[in-house]
């Protein structure tokens, strides 16, 4: 059997992908990110780039998309010790761990009017496997998830913006809080 391989296409192979455009954005990292910066990494002039991106903000939220498809929320489990308290601890630790490494994404999670579709389709997906996994009404799980999450991406883009070092008074603090957190979340529903 025969398989034909394509010929190769004409001139240039593209330069401007969306992927390219991603990984050069998380880079660049989503504070620094221009049109200018973004061209030049890619070698190509601005004009070429606006003809594959309409904007700043497109091109941020294609970035802060990316970023967050790739961010591996860690899967929940009936048997793993300590239940869902544990696993909304290391839910918390995870989330705190991607705001750390991609500074100015946070508005891309905490603002519903500029996450985008798959991002939110993720959330929903994710809030249905807890409720799954550990017996809840989908109602209770998207709020405790909705809260712990808010309250941990708010506060890590505040305390990773302003500590120094990973054993500081302040981080410590806030890890404090975001287990009184969850565990005053888990009372509320009467879950713990």
């Amino acid at each position: 059997m025969h398989t034909e391989i394509p010929a190769p296409a004409r001139g240039r192979p593209p330069t401007i992908t969306p992927d390219r455009l991603a990984d050069i954005g998380i880079k660049l990292g989503l504070p620094n990110l221009t049109m200018a910066n973004v061209a030049a990494e890619l070698a190509v002039s601005q004009a070429a780039l606006y003809k594959r991106v309409a904007n700043l903000e497109a091109l941020k939220r294609l970035v802060a998309d990316t970023v967050f498809q790739r961010w591996q929320i860690p899967r929940a489990s009936a048997d793993a010790p300590g239940g869902l308290e544990a696993y909304l601890m290391g839910f918390v630790a995870s989330l705190c761990e991607v705001v750390k490494a991609h500074p100015g994404l946070p508005p891309y999670l905490l603002r519903r009017s500029v996450a985008t579709a798959p991002m939110l389709d993720k959330i929903a997906s994710h809030q249905a496997h807890v409720a799954e996994v550990f017996g809840l009404p989908l109602d209770k799980a998207r709020w405790l998830l909705a809260t712990i999450a808010f309250y941990c991406i708010a506060g890590a883009d505040t305390i990773y913006a302003i500590a120094d070092d990973e054993e500081g008074q302040v981080i410590t603090e806030f890890k404090q809080g975001m287990r009184a957190l969850v565990i005053g979340s888990l009372e509320v529903l009467q879950l713990r």
